[in-house]
């Protein structure tokens, strides 16, 4: 057994999500987890809303709300839209609370007193209109290095280059247009130059990454330079140091705090087991593995930025530096799991709705697994995909309908009508063991493949296996073995107990339907846990989680012998086959636009 850390990216509080993120970070690192502890490991999965930064006040700004007001009203709606979908976590939690703060402050007072940490004067982008800081995300314009029109004031998303907003050539603002004005201010940097030789050994050490993440990471520390981790704004963690922790309009970064969530929400999640030091077996372990989950997007603050922060804390870069008791020796990733983007393009989606088909909308009307299946089988795992409405109707259609809950469907109603529950085989024949070796085996192969994250090629195998089991009962045509009930039994058997071992493959995947499916073939209890919206209190805030009893659940990762005997009952659909025009027209909340 062992310890899994499944980091997930925190989500930004600034609007409702869409599918487009959950299937950068979310399903992935949920088939992930939900594998991993059917396979019996220890795992702690947790992630949290991004809830810092001025982005948070300009969407205030906008609706007339406070900042606090805000960020309570998205985390709200991204905490119900992430227990919707299934998403396991043993703590979903926020950034605005004490405990976060305190941990905040607590790596960034290590860093200072390691010497990684250090002031300096930089000008400072400021909008003319309102005198805020303007984020550096919120400013575009052409990169001076590569020449890219559409750069952002933090880096270059054409060349990957780091940036500060006075290098932009051009500079705008992204949320009105104003050309910004730069200002002297003085600023906290992280002195990545002085960690980068124990990044670049890091790095070199991880062989078994997705190329795109390794490349990228390596371009990165080329060009690695100093960052400022401290804004000139009042909505943010304060600055732990004398003369600045009262300072009405200095604050530490968002991208700073919000990376360190990993361990503050681990420390959350032990002080609520009962346990206040439960999260050291995941984070100061060096036997402990750790796999963060994000879009590419965010590849450049996981496999670079926050190992640097990691480092300097611990005191493992070129000045050297020593270990605070109350963090430890903390853990460098094992794994960044890098998923590409879901573009919306090809679904076409009017442009009134801003081009995107948010997570509530689509699991009010399709249910999760139906959405968690196309991510996994259609997704961005390696490559930008686009999102169609016709290629999902045509998923759900004759891949979750006609295969897999087709194979459901009529093996339990075959076994319901002709035996009232799971039949006593007989004699097995060549092609009755050749199915149920293919069956078993395919523990093997799709535990290896998610494992090692490769998500779309576990479920493809899992799928085949629910295709030979369908061609078997094509073949043996049990509805014709009226005048010889042994061999129908025996057939009507054999595919039961694929059922049931695909049910087990497809768990990780399709949590709510496997859930069904165990309960089909007469199972009582909990097969898949699901997660649990949770009021909980930090000093004075008050606020929703995600938790879950994962430990309670029946899954494992093995065949489970079907019991002769045990009573069926006729079943319903296991999925609702989609109207084809569908794919022509979507949906009446995501129309098609026409042309």
């Amino acid at each position: 057994m062992s310890r899994i850390l499944a980091a997930v990216a925190w989500p930004y509080a600034n609007g409702p999500r869409h599918i487009g993120h959950v299937s950068g970070f979310g399903v992935p690192s949920d088939v992930f987890a939900r594998y991993m502890r059917m396979a019996g490991h220890d795992v702690l999965m947790v992630s949290g809303s991004d809830e810092h930064g001025t982005a948070i006040q300009v969407k205030a700004d906008s609706e007339g709300l406070t900042a606090r007001e805000t960020a309570d009203k998205y985390h709200g709606q991204i905490v119900s839209d992430l227990q919707g979908l299934g998403l396991s976590y043993d703590l979903y939690t926020r950034t605005t609370t004490p405990n976060h703060c305190h941990v905040v402050q607590e790596m960034f007072t290590a860093l200072y007193e390691n010497g990684y940490v250090f002031a300096k004067t930089q000008m400072g982008a400021i909008s003319p209109s309102t005198g805020r800081t303007l984020p550096d995300r919120f400013i575009e314009g052409t990169c001076p290095i590569c020449g890219y029109d559409n750069a952002r004031g933090d880096q270059c998303d054409n060349c990957g280059n780091q940036l500060d907003p006075a290098d932009l050539i051009n500079p705008k603002s992204k949320i009105n247009g104003e050309t910004p004005e730069f200002v002297e201010t003085e600023h906290f940097f992280l002195d990545l130059p002085k960690v980068a030789p124990q990044l670049a050994a890091w790095l070199d050490s991880r062989e078994d990454w997705r190329p795109n993440v390794l490349k990228f990471s390596h371009n990165l520390l080329k060009e690695i330079r100093e960052r400022a981790i401290t804004r000139d704004l009042d909505w943010g963690v304060p600055i732990p140091l004398d003369g600045w922790r009262d300072a009405q309009m200095k604050r530490i970064y968002v991208w700073f705090d919000a990376v360190i969530g990993y361990l503050s929400a681990a420390v959350e999640w032990a002080k609520r087991s009962g346990d206040p030091d439960a999260w050291r077996a995941f984070w100061n372990d060096p036997a402990a593995k750790s796999y963060y989950f994000m879009g590419k997007d965010n590849i450049v603050f996981h496999s670079v930025i926050w190992p640097g922060i990691l480092l300097g804390a611990n005191g493992q870069g070129e000045v050297g530096g020593t270990v605070r008791p109350e963090l430890g020796e903390l853990q460098l990733p094992t794994e960044v799991v890098s998923s590409e983007f879901m573009t919306m393009k090809g679904s076409k989606v009017s442009s009134s709705r801003g081009a995107s088909i948010f997570v509530g909308d689509f699991l009010a009307e399709f249910g999760p697994d139906a959405l968690r299946y196309y991510i996994a089988v259609a997704g961005p795992e390696n490559q930008d995909t686009d999102f169609t409405w016709e290629e999902f109707v045509r998923r759900t259609n004759f891949e979750l309908a006609n295969e897999w809950g087709n194979l459901v469907n009529r093996s339990v109603s075959m076994a319901h009508k002709n035996n009232g529950g799971i039949p006593l085989p007989g004699e097995f024949t060549d092609e009755d063991r050749a199915l149920l070796e293919a069956s078993a085996a395919a523990f093997d192969v799709v535990g290896e493949h998610i494992a090692a994250r490769r998500f779309k090629a576990g479920i493809t195998e899992a799928m085949r296996i629910v295709s030979l089991a369908n061609k078997y009962l094509s073949d043996m045509e049990p509805w014709k073995l009226k005048d010889d009930p042994a061999r129908r039994d025996t057939v009507l058997h054999v595919a039961l107990q694929v059922v049931s071992d695909a049910n087990t493959l497809l768990t990780p995947y399709l949590p709510h339907s496997a859930q069904k499916v165990f309960e089909l073939l007469g199972g009582e209890g909990v097969w898949a846990a699901q997660p649990q919206i949770v009021e909980v209190t930090d000093g004075d805030l008050t606020y929703p989680t995600l938790q879950g009893d994962y430990a309670a659940q029946q899954a494992t990762w093995a065949s489970r012998p079907i019991e002769p005997g045990t009573p069926l009952y006729k079943p319903t659909p296991l999925f609702a086959k989609l109207d084809e025009k569908l794919g022509q027209t979507g949906p009446d909340w995501a129309p098609i636009a026409e042309k």
